[in-house]
């Protein structure tokens, strides 16, 4: 099993043996040793879900399937091996009374301030969408008012009074001054919202598989400036032919190369944190969906990295 003593964790390059951490990293919570540079923390929650749930098992399967990524000395097309460059450690998971939603908001935006407020980069794994919303708490309490970037099927900008509910995240997040929509973007929309009241900038999927990854990248830039970022990526994004394991699968998604080609052309933008949320591992059998998310929070650490 990993621990915090591994001189160099990621030289096991097995893809079926010893597989606990995300990629084969320590687990450690010293955040406050000069050890570690970014850790990858699981918030196994879907008590928010409106649809099918599962997304509790999420982080645990993600980093099972993180292990098809081991045995590579540096992820294609970065040109660097990641332990050359950074540190990083599994945090393990979150927990919180079963059932009490208010604990895990409580638990996940005091990790996350702790964290980040320690210096270090956080890379969470959910869970449902709405972990997003303790972990933006927890970022701004370090780095102020964010700019969003924000990759899913649905704007979550919904407003029917629920309190715990996966699609309100980025309308009580503004609310409490977490994040601005006049600096922030979402990707690969394609279910209705209100336009005459978002104000988030909108790439739909349409537009989203129909222009360049080189013009994406171009919106992104423009509409962030220069804040503190926050990217928050549900899985849903993508097109359920890349990602079936999920509790609302939208047809008409984003492959996963693109996704990836316009992340690494943003990599050199100053976010600050990093999610990807809704992998439910019981819709896939094949485990391709938590694959792809196990690969995002990768191609986030090779980011950081590269800065």
């Amino acid at each position: 099993m990993p621990s915090e003593e591994t001189d160099n964790p990621i030289e096991d390059t097995s893809m079926y043996a010893n597989i606990y951490s995300f990629m084969g990293v320590p687990f450690s919570r010293n955040f406050l040793s000069d050890k570690f540079d970014a850790f990858v923390m699981g918030i196994p929650y879907d008590l928010a879900t409106s649809g099918r749930a599962g997304t509790r098992s999420g982080p645990t399967d993600i980093r099972q399937a993180s292990a098809n990524l081991r045995w590579e000395e540096n992820r294609w097309p970065w040109e660097f091996s990641l332990q050359d460059r950074i540190s990083v450690a599994d945090y393990g998971d979150i927990q919180y009374c079963w059932g009490d939603s208010d604990e895990m908001l409580r638990e996940v935006e005091s990790h996350s301030a702790q964290i980040t407020g320690a210096g270090k980069t956080l890379i969470s794994l959910g869970g449902d969408h709405f972990v997003t919303l303790p972990l933006l708490r927890g970022h701004a309490a370090t780095y102020g008012e964010l700019a969003l970037i924000h990759f899913d099927a649905h704007t979550d900008t919904y407003d029917d009074g629920d309190k715990y509910n996966h699609g309100c995240m980025f309308q009580r997040a503004p609310e409490e001054g977490l994040i601005n929509p006049e600096y922030s973007i979402q990707i690969g929309i394609r279910t209705d919202y209100d336009r005459s009241i978002h104000k988030f900038q909108v790439i739909d999927a349409h537009q989203a598989n129909e222009q360049t990854v080189e013009a994406i990248i171009e919106s992104v830039r423009q509409r962030v400036g220069d804040k503190k970022i926050y990217l928050t990526f549900d899985i849903d994004c993508l097109d359920p032919a890349f990602a079936p394991g999920t509790g609302t699968p939208v047809v008409g998604g984003l492959t996963s190369s693109k996704v990836l080609r316009i992340l690494q052309g943003i990599a050199d933008l100053p976010i600050v944190g990093f999610d990807v949320v809704e992998v439910s591992p019981a819709f896939d059998q094949s485990q391709i969906t938590s694959l792809a998310g196990a690969t995002l929070a990768l191609q986030f650490l090779y980011m950081v990295a590269s800065r």
